[in-house]
């Protein structure tokens, strides 16, 4: 951790990727607000994604307290703010079981990203 708490979430992106599209409806729907970066926009935020991905433009790319993760899913970005930035999750929030239960939590509490 960087001392002070993280402020933000930022995720970076790109047109036309769904799992970049994927992530970003299932974060929506759980609440989770974030900072998103174009990568074709913006040669900044392309720089960020390669130092993260080893070089290479992967998308999505979420970087919460510093620390990169490259094509995450929505479970591996709210267990990175369950430990770096707790604050930064919505009031009140339950994270989504995994699996085939939590497909069928998700959907009776309305969160399936189907």
């Amino acid at each position: 951790m960087t001392g002070t708490p993280p402020d933000h979430i930022d995720l970076y992106w790109r047109p036309g990727c769904g799992f970049c599209s994927m992530l970003r409806r299932r974060l929506d729907k759980m609440g989770i607000e974030r900072i998103e970066h174009d990568i074709w926009s913006d040669p900044d935020a392309a720089a960020i994604v390669r130092h993260h991905a080893a070089g290479s433009e992967t998308v999505p790319t979420v970087v919460i307290d510093g620390v990169g993760l490259v094509n995450p899913g929505a479970s591996e970005v709210v267990a990175m703010l369950a430990e770096r930035a707790p604050h930064l999750l919505p009031e009140g929030f339950e994270p989504p079981v995994s699996g085939p239960v939590g497909r069928l939590v998700d959907r009776v509490r309305g969160v399936s990203g189907v």
